[in-house]
């Protein structure tokens, strides 16, 4: 599973004390101060090409609220959408998923299509662990606007594209007491999805793809750093978003945080026990059963040891360095740190 060993995209939010407007216009001076993230790619990363659409953003952040601008080139604007909590990426949307303590539980998914209409979430863990959304959470006090460079739904020109504004309140995405506002190098899990329908004009209307069974042809998911597997509720998969209270990210070097570098043999022990019991009903006892051939990793220069304890229905894994520094994973993706 070589997705799992590849690092996440990384961005250093600067901090700004003027706020841009939220009016979907991207070109506010104050958004001047903020790079560019990378072209978005393919959900699977390398596996997949290229998309054949543009989409990048830029994020900056204040006392009390995180900012977002993304440019998404699109020919064909169109949204059907109308009301707030629709399944929204049933339409061309935009994404947004924010695990503030990096923990690849308890998230914030916020959804936007063209219409600016929003489907905001919180989920207390992935769906792959049993966990369920709770839609009746709504990102209270957030901002949010759309511009379209063309016409929506008008099949009959050419479009250019859509352009989207976000200002999101540090208090309403955070668990606990506090404000949830970051400081100086405080490090967030964070991601960006955009979805894509392929669609066809019939009788004057955008309508979308189908197969020979008459189902929709499957979405096309673009992402900022690709999970290297098709689904966005991979948390431990996400990008890094670091805060600097500098006005420019110059000389600031990101570094992945070493806890992060053994859960990634953790990782690989979960999804390979999901593959094991898949095929035999029962959860491994052995790293050598889920074909993981040796115990022994090298993270920055330190030995660390990894070790499974499995029965049918439950199994604990853990991987420690020399100097104590232990990590375990559960059947339900649940980590913890040893002291």
């Amino acid at each position: 599973m070589p997705h799992l060993f590849t690092i996440p995209k990384n961005y250093v939010v600067t901090y700004t004390a003027a706020a841009p407007k939220i009016d979907g216009n991207i070109n506010d001076q104050v958004w001047q101060q903020a790079a560019w993230t990378d072209e978005f790619v393919d959900i699977e990363g390398d596996l997949k090409p290229k998309p054949h659409l543009s989409t990048r953003m830029k994020m900056l952040w204040g006392d009390s609220c995180l900012y977002l601008a993304v440019k998404m080139q699109e020919p064909h604007l169109w949204a059907n959408l109308t009301k707030h909590d629709q399944v929204i990426f049933q339409d061309n949307d935009f994404e947004i998923f924010i695990d503030p303590d990096n923990d690849a539980r308890d998230y914030f998914e916020i959804e936007i299509n063209q219409r600016n209409k929003i489907f905001d979430l919180f989920l207390p863990k992935p769906y792959r662990d049993k966990g369920d959304a709770l839609i009746s959470w709504d990102a209270a006090g957030m901002q949010n606007a759309v511009q379209l460079q063309g016409t929506l739904n008008n099949p009959n020109d050419k479009d250019i594209g859509w352009t989207a504004e976000f200002k999101i309140p540090f208090s309403n995405i955070k668990m606990g007491f506090g404000s949830g506002a970051p400081a100086e190098g405080t490090v967030w899990r964070i991601n960006f999805s955009r979805v894509e329908w392929d669609t066809d004009v019939k009788n004057g209307k955008y309508v979308k793809q189908k197969d020979a069974k008459g189902n929709n042809l499957p979405e096309r998911n673009w992402v900022w750093s690709a999970p290297g597997i098709i689904s966005m509720h991979a948390p431990e998969r996400w990008g890094y978003l670091q805060f600097t209270k500098n006005k420019s990210a110059g000389g600031i070097s990101f570094k992945v945080p070493y806890a992060d570098l053994q859960k990634q043999y953790l990782w690989l022990v979960y999804y390979s026990q999901q593959k094991y019991r898949q095929q035999h009903n029962t959860y491994a006892n052995s790293l050598a059963d889920l074909g993981i051939t040796s115990a022994e990793a090298i993270i920055k220069g330190i030995k660390n040891t990894l070790a499974v304890d499995g029965s049918k229905h439950q199994y604990l894994a853990t991987i420690s360095d020399a100097d104590g520094k232990t990590w375990t994973i559960t059947n339900d993706g649940l980590l913890r740190m040893q002291k």
